[in-house]
């Protein structure tokens, strides 16, 4: 602690030693660990959402005085304690090789991220003459710095896992409305730059420089206060969901046509009822009605009872190739078809299949067929009302969702099946994303699971009717319409640009200037420093 500290008026020209120093890195890799479990805390099934902030300050603070290979230690403890925990449930489906790989390749991922931020740390050290830049402007390249690697983390390899995002820790919280401004990231980036504020301020004073908590508290003040962005009210929709808990794991004991099955039988206390659409989920036909006329003549004969077009789910076969299908089936014509945009990897395709095969040929040839990623729009069109789609872990990316607003959709449908993952968090982690989804888009999100759980979100992200695991259940919701983009859709992609390139230009400038400083002579930089 410093007893020259700056408050937010000083100038000081240059930072003491104290204030650079961190804690020894055995106790930083213990630290860090501690505070990835403290993460994963803060998401569903458990959600304590201010674990977020504890563990992100925490996090940072073991990122102070690290050298790279340090840094890359102690965020790799950080990562592994998270991601191990809170990616458990993977290991549900194919058992724990492909858990052991997605944690394994997300927390080196996330040590390699560290590194930046500890150079920023280090090469901000001695920076000289504004306290706005000690209380503001480190916090902010910080911040953008975490959320540049969320971003890379999110896109890539294979299109990446954008799954275990900061942002989504609040969908449960005071402050999502947020999102509706700046979207999943810019959530993110606004929780760790005042995180990384309050690292700022403890580093120069603590509590005997309560001025300098003032930048933390108004961030966290106002991502509390703001409110949701509003979209314009254009109707209501009925529409008839059905969660039929048929036999629809990879691993289930069934027979073809039993998913189906399942399905029409738990849609039987909906016949005669009145509805504008009947949504099924992901999954729901097990056998492809497009080129099988047995299947496609049952889903005539359905919608014909219910007297509303089928929104459904299937693996279809188009020109040589195999999608994941949602397909509007009103049994007057071609379909309306959407196909899944990011198949899952080693779930739903095998890249480099050579090369994995050669590594776990048994495990890679239990996945039969390649689904190819889709092309065509996120939306289906029901008595002129459009209908926003995304298929099961299409909902984490972000593109998918705003696409479908940007078509015009009035209301979503996320069809999912979390069959391979009973009895894990999986299926409320993404239900968070759906309520996330639909405070951030404005749209009312009806989430349809093959077992559970199934949800009617409203546009301010609160649950209008559902259903719970293991169990069949069907109704009927009267879902509102709404129309207008939110700041987060319509700025999309450029604020995620914007806050990328200025981290990266932030960073940049801040090692010239380190260099700068150190290849001065040293009578020259202590003629500064005076």
């Amino acid at each position: 602690m410093l007893s020259t500290a700056p408050s937010l008026t000083d100038t000081p020209t240059d930072a003491a030693p104290s204030a650079r120093r961190g804690v020894p890195l055995w106790a930083a890799l213990l630290v860090a660990a501690a505070a990835g479990g403290l993460l994963d805390l803060s998401f569903p099934a458990v959600g304590w959402w201010p674990l977020a902030f504890v563990s992100i300050t925490i996090a940072l603070c073991t990122m102070i005085g690290r050298s790279i290979g340090g840094a890359f230690l102690v965020g790799t403890a950080f990562g592994s304690a998270f991601h191990f925990t809170h990616l458990m449930w993977v290991g549900t489906f194919l058992g724990p090789v492909p858990w052991v790989a997605l944690a394994g390749l997300e927390t080196v991922l996330f040590g390699v991220g560290a590194i930046p931020i500890a150079l920023a740390y280090r090469w901000t050290d001695r920076a000289s003459g504004r306290a706005v830049l000690w209380f503001a402007g480190v916090p902010l390249l910080v911040a953008g710095l975490w959320s540049v690697r969320e971003l890379a983390m999110g896109s890539w390899p294979y299109s990446g896992f954008p799954w275990a995002r900061i942002g989504m820790t609040q969908a449960n919280g005071p402050m999502p409305e947020a999102a509706s401004w700046v979207g999943v990231t810019g959530l993110t980036f606004l929780i760790v730059t005042a995180c990384a504020c309050l690292v700022q301020w403890w580093r120069y004073g603590g509590f005997r420089r309560l001025r300098g908590i003032l930048p933390a508290a108004g961030i966290v003040t106002a991502l509390v206060i703001v409110p949701q962005f509003p979209t314009g009210d254009v109707g209501r929709l009925d529409i008839g969901w059905v969660q039929g808990n048929g036999p629809s794991g990879y691993f289930d004991d069934r027979a073809p046509g039993d998913v189906l099955a399942a399905q029409t039988a738990a849609t039987e206390p909906l016949v005669g009822e009145r509805m504008d659409l009947l949504v099924w989920p992901e999954g729901a036909v097990d056998t492809d009605p497009l080129t099988h006329p047995a299947t496609a003549r049952r889903l005539n004969n359905l919608v014909a009872r219910v007297g509303a077009p089928l929104l459904t789910n299937a693996a279809t076969a188009r020109g040589g190739d195999v999608f994941n299908t949602s397909m509007l089936w009103d049994g007057q014509g071609t379909p309306q078809l959407h196909d899944k945009v990011n198949p899952v990897p080693f779930g739903e395709y095998v890249p480099d299949r050579w090369f994995y095969e050669r590594i776990a040929p048994d495990l890679i040839g239990m996945i039969q067929r390649d689904y190819t990623p889709g092309q065509n729009p996120p939306i289906v069109t029901v008595n002129g009302v459009d209908v926003g789609l995304a298929i099961c872990f299409d909902v984490i990316y972000d593109a998918v969702i705003w696409d479908g607003a940007r078509h015009g959709a009035q209301v979503y449908v996320f069809q999912t099946n979390n069959a391979d993952f009973r009895g894990t968090d999986e299926n409320l982690q993404q239900l968070a994303f759906a309520r996330m989804r639909a405070i951030e888009t404005g749209r009312a999100v009806v989430n349809i699971s093959t077992v559970g759980t199934s949800q009617v979100i409203a546009p301010d992200g609160q649950i209008i009717d559902g259903a719970g695991v293991d169990q069949a259940a069907a109704a009927i919701t009267r879902v509102p319409l709404r129309e207008g983009l939110t700041p987060a859709v319509m700025l999309g992609g450029a604020l995620t640009a914007v806050i990328a390139f200025s981290a990266i230009t932030g960073l940049t400038i801040a090692g010239f200037r380190h260099r700068r400083y150190h290849c001065r002579p040293q009578t020259a930089r202590g003629a500064t420093d005076a």
